[in-house]
């Protein structure tokens, strides 16, 4: 047995690979993942969110470039150590002033704040105030700034992180209760089938959009409301296709076999058919996964998803949509572009896999 399940995922492994296209959403998702992880430390702004606002260069094209003058904060900021800048960035330790320009006399750096094309103040700080090794630094924002001129780039690469866990979370809870609910309906038929039948078709009658709303509004805005709210609504597909996959099995020789032997029902199904289903519900999570991370958009995009100051896709868009027809489209289409391309990842993955596993009829 162990060897030919062996043999069967070192062939569906084989077929996989040979599908360009699930290889490239593979390595999309890959790069995805370890941009999600080293979030911060890949970030040209590693502040918490990404949210450093400089309102003097707000929405600004891709490109841009700009001299900071980097004064020192009143009080005392310490360093955050490795593993806090991994979860949730460190704090800046100075203020980032926009210049047009500067010179040194005696004790004193002389500037001119810009304020606007044109612009500017005069003003001057003592050295003691400044950065000692570089008080001046230069920094190039590759996709522009929005509204509050914060760095694009920087809160497209900390939303992977949101994308990302919203996929995750959804498939977890979605595959729990799928899994549960959808064997137990399939193992055991009669009434037990009627009644969670019954319960998934009611679910399966509400649209998916609303009943998130519903949820969301149950539960309050916030960052693991979403999760909640999107996997409690995810999980009837996966229940659906795992009652027809045991209704499948049950009768095989092999839960035959388990009965004969005295086994419980529980062990025969989580040790014995579950992992002979598992290839459609890979394909299904696949497809959920990417399903998430749209719903997870369109909920920010309306403003009861993700709150500020945290950097979700669908809420940059929201931010920023309005740029579209005027003179800066990248502060939209940057995260509509991310959004595309993950989620094309995702079914194209899903896809490999239905064919790799060998599926397509039985979905």
């Amino acid at each position: 047995m162990t060897a030919t399940s062996t043999s069967f995922q070192q062939a569906a492994w084989r077929r996989l690979r040979k599908n360009k296209g699930a290889i490239f959403g593979l390595v999309i998702i890959s790069l995805a993942v370890l941009v999600a992880v080293f979030a911060y430390f890949i970030s040209p702004d590693d502040s918490s969110f990404a949210n450093r606002q400089i309102l003097e260069i707000r929405t600004q094209k891709p490109g841009f470039r700009q001299s900071f003058l980097k004064l020192k904060k009143e009080r005392l900021i310490t360093a955050a150590n490795i593993f806090t800048k991994m979860i949730s960035g460190s704090e800046d330790k100075y203020l980032y002033i926009p210049i047009a320009g500067s010179e040194t006399k005696g004790d004193s750096l002389i500037v001119q704040k810009f304020i606007d094309d044109g612009l500017s103040e005069r003003q001057a700080y003592h050295v003691s105030q400044l950065d000692e090794q570089h008080p001046v630094v230069t920094k190039k924002f590759l996709l522009g700034t929005d509204g509050y001129g914060r760095d694009i780039l920087s809160r497209l690469i900390i939303g992977t992180r949101i994308s990302l866990s919203v996929g995750f979370i959804t498939v977890i809870i979605s595959l729990s209760i799928g899994l549960v609910l959808g064997s137990l309906a399939g193992y055991y038929r009669g009434k037990t089938d009627d009644i969670i039948m019954w319960f998934i078709n009611v679910i399966w009658s509400i649209p998916t959009l609303l009943l998130v709303f519903a949820i969301t509004l149950a539960l309050g805005k916030g960052f693991w409301q979403v999760f909640i709210a999107v996997g409690l609504t995810m999980w009837v597909n996966v229940a659906r296709l795992v009652r027809g996959q045991v209704l499948a099995v049950r009768e095989l020789e092999y839960v035959e076999a388990t009965r004969a032997l005295g086994f419980s029902n529980i062990r025969t199904i989580v040790r014995h058919i579950w992992p002979n289903i598992m290839g459609p519900v890979m394909v299904i999570a696949a497809s959920n996964f990417a399903s998430a991370i749209v719903i997870e958009a369109g909920l920010s995009f309306l403003g009861i998803g993700v709150q500020p100051p945290q950097p979700s896709w669908g809420l940059m868009i929201k931010e920023n949509y309005n740029f579209i027809i005027t003179q800066n489209p990248m502060l939209a289409l940057a995260p509509g572009f991310a959004i595309m391309f993950l989620v094309l990842a995702f079914n194209l993955l899903g896809n490999g896999l239905r064919d790799a596993l060998n599926v397509r009829g039985r979905i």
